[in-house]
């Protein structure tokens, strides 16, 4: 396939002022976890860096079981900091600045008493000159959520009198649709939902907000954006990882939860949309609510027809062997938890009428790809008799939201000759190569997000109550129907072979994951 690469010349591109943090104390509970170490401390630091937290009263306040010094506590995170991709130009200089803003107090959240402890510690900084307004994370596993909340209402955290009080949660918000309500009811006990911070990282992610300004923002696109011109709408997430020292998590969790219930779900519905009245937080989830609404819950049969589940086997991955999903470590031998997910959905509205949105995840596929495609409906092929029909592709929309973030659009031009031959040809849109510029992590844009208010990258209670109301099915159909015969595919393929049979073979085919 010829490619046509075409970008902004850098020096024309202009450099918008870089928002400023609201003052505020983060408290981030789960302080010494993996998420801290790897994630928020190195995307905070960027945020310094930048100028995002200059002249800004902000003080991070983490909360952990271990008994460490401040002094240890900040050089381990020194340590992760230097080390990770997403902290750019590391220096000690830089991080000695930074590191002045980190407090570590070591607490038993499941002891009521440390929230107590929690609050005289906040109010002791505010004394020293920090900030009224305090920020919570829950960098924790999902089983202490409920917990966290409701000692922060007892300790009167949540209702700050002297500024605001607002609270991240990390996914999964609950494991079905029962759980998830009782979690939002939990949170609605304490905090209303204006401070309420769903997080789902795939949203902070570039090309994940520019699917909204590709959309409506050019008039090339938005009219062709329908049943009457799109064929259909393939979602991939595909990981060469396997689950890694995660196998708790993942036995109990499986892909259609772990991914499914919430990053592909959101790329969905911005792929799938309605325009918004603004881009602010409540006229952008409103639309995506209503897209929700627009997929019926699969019954019985549906799920028989319209899923594919698979689970890895032993195979080659980059070069080198590795062993099956019921071989690594803390895995049951005989378990059916699915690494891989295939569903064909259907919004059910006047803009997507009988167009299929097909969506897979699965790890140690053959390669680590995230990315939408929007596959258009071919032309008449009677014009261009000479060019065999297999030579001509639809046009195709390519969001890829990693690696390499950017967007493609393939489309039909003549080969150079004497005949009418045709030759599929891609515009190339990358981040890097138009801008010049490192885009931020999606840490960095979420957490700035929240702290200067911004909830229209969060995910709001309908939205997740909604997503659960077509996973939760799913789930329960799986219990009920027979598994399939478990390794259904080796490390290092496209996944189950089955899955081909939910898409309409030849025009419809997924995309081929062989590097």
């Amino acid at each position: 396939m010829a490619t046509i690469v075409e970008a902004t010349p850098v020096e024309h591109l202009s450099t918008p002022s870089l928002p400023k943090a609201d003052k505020c104390t983060l408290v981030i509970f789960g302080g010494t976890g993996d998420l801290t170490r790897r994630k928020l401390i190195p995307a905070l630091f960027d945020l310094a860096c930048i100028g995002c937290l200059s002249s800004v009263q902000f003080e991070i306040l983490a909360l952990g079981r271990k008994p460490l010094s401040n002094e240890q506590f900040v050089a381990e995170l020194r340590e992760a900091a230097s080390q990770s991709k997403d902290a750019r130009d590391f220096s000690d200089e830089k991080w000695h600045d930074f590191a002045r803003r980190i407090h570590y107090l070591q607490v038993d959240t499941g002891n009521k008493r440390s929230f107590v402890t929690i609050k005289k510690t906040l109010d002791d900084m505010e004394r020293s000159g920090a900030s009224t307004n305090h920020l919570f994370y829950l960098s924790t596993p999902a089983s202490v959520f409920e917990e966290i909340v409701l000692g922060l209402g007892s300790a009167n955290l949540a209702k700050n009198e002297r500024g605001w009080a607002r609270i991240v949660i990390e996914k999964p918000f609950g494991h079905d649709l029962t759980s998830a309500r009782k979690l939002n009811d939990t949170l609605l006990q304490v905090f209303d939902e204006n401070d309420i911070y769903r997080i789902d990282h795939y949203l902070g992610k570039e090309t994940v907000q520019n699917i909204l300004v590709f959309r409506f923002g050019n008039s090339l696109f938005e009219p062709v954006w329908n049943r009457n011109y799109v064929d259909y709408v393939e979602i991939t997430a595909a990981e060469t990882l396997g689950v890694e020292s995660r196998a708790g998590f993942y036995e109990e969790t499986g892909a259609l939860r772990d991914m499914v219930a919430n990053h592909m779900m959101q790329l969905l519905t911005l792929t799938a949309m309605e325009p918004p009245v603004a881009f602010d937080a409540d006229s952008v989830r409103e639309q995506k609510v209503q897209v929700l609404r627009a997929i019926h819950p699969m019954s019985l049969e549906e799920v028989a027809e319209r899923t594919v589940r698979g689970q890895y086997g032993s195979g080659i991955i980059n070069g080198q062997r590795v062993p099956g999903y019921r071989e690594e470590p803390g895995v049951d031998p005989h378990s059916t938890t699915e690494t891989f997910v295939a569903l064909k959905l259907f919004v059910d509205n006047w803009r997507w009428a009988r167009v299929p949105f097909f969506i897979r995840t699965g790890k140690r596929l053959s390669r680590s790809l995230t990315e939408i495609r929007v596959h258009f409906k071919r032309t008449p092929q009677a014009l261009f008799a000479r060019t065999p029909e297999e030579k001509l592709d639809s046009n195709i929309i390519t969001f890829r939201i990693q690696p390499n973030e950017g967007i493609s659009v393939n489309f039909g031009a003549k080969y150079p000759g004497t005949q009418m031959r045709t030759q599929n040809v891609q515009f190339e849109f990358s981040y890097k190569d138009a801008f010049g510029l490192r885009a931020p992590v999606a840490y960095e844009t979420l957490l700035l997000d929240v702290m200067r208010g911004d909830a229209t990258l969060f995910t709001r209670r309908d939205e997740v109550e909604a997503e659960w109301q077509l996973i939760t099915p799913i789930e329960n159909a799986w219990k009920e129907l027979p598994p399939p015969r478990f390794p259904n595919y080796p490390a290092g393929s496209n996944g189950p072979e089955e899955a081909a049979r939910l898409m309409n073979p030849p025009c419809q085919a997924w995309r081929s994951l062989a590097a």
